[in-house]
């Protein structure tokens, strides 16, 4: 039961500093799971809500199908996420907590399913992205000053 990544959510962990992460199920159409199947999901504007008690995806990009007929799905249509109860009652919990927001992190086949990682996320401000592209710089520096290129 491998685990198979078909979007990274790169830009997530650089503007949100990621608190808490939860696995959840996605309900889909014949033609996105095709889509997903081809690796094409782009998750980079996309964030999930809680409303009346259910988890929804919005923004997340699923292109239409390339040999889809007149019923293919539309691209950024909103898409129920599958959680337990008292997953949704704790993330709801979370969320009314001023400035927590619920982001995608990552979507992966498990077990020929697709999964989506979701992530609670403080906004970070602008010297907090400073420190973390100067952290990111120096680690970088460091592995090659160690390995000897530098």
């Amino acid at each position: 039961m491998g685990i198979k990544i078909i979007a990274d959510n790169r830009k997530a962990r650089f503007n949100y500093e990621i608190l808490d992460k939860i696995e959840v199920g996605i309900i889909l159409l014949g033609t996105e799971v095709k889509t997903l199947r081809a690796g094409k999901f782009n998750l980079g504007e996309s964030y999930a809500q809680v409303r009346n008690a259910e988890l929804f995806l919005h923004n997340a990009n699923i292109p239409v199908y390339s040999h889809g007929n007149l019923h293919n799905h539309d691209p950024l249509r909103v898409r129920k996420l599958l959680a337990h109860r008292k997953e949704i009652e704790r993330l709801i919990g979370l969320t009314k907590e001023k400035g927590l927001s619920l982001i995608p992190l990552k979507a992966y086949w498990k077990g020929g399913r697709v999964k989506l990682e979701l992530g609670t996320g403080r906004g970070k401000k602008l010297h907090d992205k400073r420190k973390t592209m100067r952290d990111r710089d120096w680690n970088r520096d460091k592995s090659r000053i160690l390995k000897g290129d530098g």
